[in-house]
């Protein structure tokens, strides 16, 4: 079971808001705990933590002040242990985020290393002149809005921000940063954790002569509405230095059975694909988790060319594929426009649980969940701020869960952190019977287990829009999998197919001619004959 993660369905929780056990109106790790038996009887074989760490919380998390303890808005580390061995006891694998690439500006380290330029970790973050003129050492830009640079008049230096000025980049450059982040590692690995997700994993080194990025080619003639966007950011992250520290923190997990890294590749689609193999070629990553389909596109050839377009880069690489997760809106309202809301929800599980690859579920999208229409007074998140309306941030997909019908959906007998509304209400786990979403999830994942579909190889096949087909061939048999991706009926030929004997939603067989409804598929089994 040492590669138990090639093929897993892992299920992120976003702690925030999965269960809130003392009424503060914020999700805990007490509350996780108590709701694992929903996440086990999905059939899922692991959980992923979004950040539980200590924390000034001005990025819900993702900025770090203590690697080693937990914040107390979530518990103790007595509850961190608790919630491991429960979940263990269920047969679920945890993951946990770690956000390495950054830390928060209350972070021991970077208090001391701003006080000057000649303490014991002054160089443990990046440090720069400014130019002659005063303006930053470089063009560098932050995901969050601005420069990445912010002026320091203690040091009388900029230092360098992917994200907020609040959460300043670590000096990987420095080996006793890397020595540091690696012990912060060692500590959760020893504490009994089954892997990492890499926040930002391409993020972890800057070029150190600290070269201007330039334009990002782009169709639109008119500005993004984040100007981050419109660079392209070869200097600033996905540099080469970082491949060699990957392999040491493979050796590090190397020394501990069964444990797995899955990397947050964020970049965007001219480098992902190249990014993704490199990261997870030699003995790097076990899997890099790609952004390619957590956007708009909602394609036969765009889901086909990611997969395809991975295994020809990386043959000998895993990737992890999800349609939503915290940082995106939810993928049942980004495609909307293509039917119904449950049989979009439907079909999307049952083409992402079918990819080959491992699989990242995020909480509420076993509901069909939809986005939350988030008003401006009831931000939370930065970006939201800065970029409204035009982006309004992710607090929309990161609202409560809905457990059942009564007030706060179950989740909280306080003030929940972000509203539960109707529409989110209406969609709680306990009204999901017989035929609904949640039902759809149960049983694809049941029929999953043991099936081709967990690591067989995939031969797609040449059919016309809107149809998606393919066949995945391993020691456990062969799975042929259609799926038409649209709001309309539609019919495919096919051979050496003789029964629906998998889930399907819409799906007829007569003869060689298999017909679809409106967002229509089905998994079946067959031999490696079978084609469409």
């Amino acid at each position: 079971m040492t590669d138990w993660w090639r093929g897993a369905v892992v299920y992120q929780i976003y702690p925030r808001s999965f269960q809130d056990s003392d009424g503060d109106g914020i999700g805990d790790l007490k509350g996780i705990t108590a709701r694992l038996d929903h996440v086990a009887g999905l059939g899922v074989d692991a959980i992923w933590l979004s950040p539980v760490f200590r924390s000034p919380m001005a990025d819900m998390g993702y900025d770090v002040s203590d690697y080693c303890d937990i914040d107390p808005l979530f518990g103790t580390l007595e509850d961190f242990d608790a919630l491991v061995a429960r979940a263990h006891d269920l047969g679920l694998k945890v993951i946990i985020d770690q956000v390495i690439s950054h830390s928060s500006d209350q972070h021991p380290a970077f208090v001391e290393s701003r006080k000057d330029r000649s303490n014991p970790r002054a160089d443990w973050y990046v440090w720069a002149d400014p130019k002659p003129d005063g303006s930053p050492p470089s063009n560098w830009l932050s995901v969050f809005g601005g420069s990445a640079w912010e002026w320091d008049s203690r040091r009388r230096q900029y230092y360098l921000h992917n994200f907020l000025t609040s959460q300043p980049d670590f000096n990987f450059h420095n080996p006793e940063v890397q020595d540091y982040l690696l012990g912060t590692m060692r500590f959760w690995l020893e504490r009994g954790v089954d892997g990492f997700r890499l926040d930002t994993v391409n993020y972890y080194f800057h070029d150190a002569k600290l070269r201007d990025n330039g334009p990002e080619p782009r169709e639109e003639n008119i500005p993004a509405v984040n100007p981050y966007d419109m660079q392209d950011h070869e200097y600033s992250k996905c540099r080469p230095e970082n491949l060699p520290f990957l392999e040491r923190m493979r050796e590090l997990l190397d020394e501990f059975d069964a444990r797995t890294m899955v990397g947050e590749v964020g970049e965007g689609p001219r480098r992902a694909l190249r990014i993704m193999e490199e990261y997870t070629s030699g003995h790097r990553l076990h899997m890099a988790y790609s952004f390619d389909m957590l956007g708009p596109k909602f394609t036969p050839a765009h889901f086909r060319s990611r997969v395809e377009g991975f295994f020809t880069a990386a043959p000998n690489g895993w990737p992890m594929w999800a349609f939503s997760n915290h940082d995106v809106i939810r993928h049942v309202s980004r495609w909307a426009d293509h039917g119904p809301q449950d049989a979009v929800a439907k079909l999307a599980a049952a083409m992402l649980l079918s990819l080959e690859g491992s699989i990242c579920l995020y909480q509420g999208e076993e509901l069909g969940q939809t986005e939350t229409d988030i008003e401006y007074h009831e931000l939370t998140d930065p970006p939201g701020f800065r970029f409204w309306p035009d982006y309004k941030g992710r607090d929309g997909c990161r609202t409560p869960m809905v457990w059942d019908g009564s007030a706060h959906g179950g989740f909280t007998t306080g003030k929940p952190w972000l509203p539960v509304k109707p529409l989110q209400l209406a969609r709680n786990v306990a009204a999901q019977g017989a035929g609904s979403v949640l039902d759809c999830y149960r049983s694809l994942l049941a029929w999953r287990k043991g099936s081709a579909l967990v690591a067989g190889r995939s031969t797609f096949f040449d059919v016309r829009p809107p149809l998606l087909s393919f066949r995945r061939d391993g020691a456990e048999g062969s799975v042929f999998c259609a799926f038409n991706l649209s709001d309309k009926p539609v019919s495919l030929p096919v051979k050496g197919l003789t029964a629906l004997d998998g889930p399907q939603e819409g799906a007829t067989l007569a003869g060689d001619k298999l017909s679809l409804a409106l967002c229509g598929w089905v998994w079946a089994s067959c031999d490696t004959a079978a084609r469409a």
